[in-house]
């Protein structure tokens, strides 16, 4: 409370003590680890690095004991019947779809989505507000949290077109260099791959929209404005249903889709069974 305030008098008053009580216990903290963990700038306290360190180790110590207490109250046996996902807000829909299925037959379980960015669900899961959170990237791993990264899926990547196009008996480096093309932004792997294969072909494709949406590059796949470059899962229902066809699976372009999880010591059993049966997803 001290660090998030910044002052001992204010932090004194939250938590209604005496501010030489409460600069007692920092002193007694700061003798107990050997440590200086504030720097007083004036009226204001400021974290060290050591103090820093120090936070981020009570954090987590304080978010684990708060899980716990949250498991012990369900009971420890198998039957939790909630599981949280976090999902980046750019994934695709069918792949949700296709990793969350077994659940949705299940009366007696509740699944609760939710979308945002990548840190910003890392961070809720770090916090122990979500079980599992699903990206097609991959976070940078902080020293301090146990992140386990679960690939779920390696899907292949097709060029996508109308299937009364004209495109019969054409290459693949015809139709890149001829026929509008929408692709993924440039931080997609995907992209890279492509941005790769091309330089290397000397290709010179016109790109007329580069979508970082899994949902919206599908969307402009099915409007047919030029060909599209996706995983195949996400236009599988387009393709089953003839609105569209893949032209070329396109070589050494892959999708991969994760499940991003934390180190617990009780973790979820709904996700512990997901998750075993990894290797069934299609």
């Amino acid at each position: 409370m001290v660090a998030k305030e910044g002052n001992l008098t204010r932090t004194a008053s939250i938590l209604n003590l005496s501010q030489s009580a409460l600069s007692a216990q920092i002193k007694t903290l700061e003798a107990q680890l050997g440590l200086q963990l504030f720097d007083r700038i004036g009226k204001y306290l400021e974290l060290t690095e050591s103090g820093r360190l120090v936070l981020d180790y009570a954090d987590a110590i304080y978010n684990t004991g708060e899980d716990l207490l949250q498991r012990l109250t369900q009971g420890l046996e198998l039957h939790r019947r909630v599981l949280r996902v976090g999902a980046i807000s750019t994934l695709s829909r069918n792949f949700q779809i296709e990793f969350l299925k077994p659940l949705f037959a299940q009366k007696d379980i509740g699944v609760v989505i939710t979308s945002g960015t990548l840190n910003n669900l890392v961070h809720q899961l770090e916090q122990h507000q979500l079980d599992v959170v699903l990206t097609n990237t991959v976070p940078l791993k902080d020293s301090l949290v146990r992140l386990v990264i679960h690939r779920v899926s390696d899907q292949h990547v097709g060029l996508m077109g109308d299937p009364q196009g004209s495109y019969q008996g054409r290459s693949l480096e015809d139709l890149l260099n001829t026929e509008p093309i929408i692709v993924p932004t440039t931080e997609s792997n995907i992209r890279i791959a492509f941005d790769s294969f091309v330089d290397r072909k000397g290709l010179k494709p016109q790109i007329v929209a580069e979508v970082s949406d899994m949902t919206m590059l599908r969307l402009l796949a099915r409007e047919r404005i030029g060909l599209t470059i996706v995983p195949r899962i996400v236009v599988k229902d387009e393709l089953e249903q003839g609105l569209l066809q893949e032209i070329f699976v396109l070589p050494h372009m892959k999708e991969t889709f994760n499940a991003i999880t934390l180190m617990r010591r009780f973790p979820n059993p709904i996700l512990k069974s997901l998750l075993y049966n990894i290797e069934q997803f299609s």
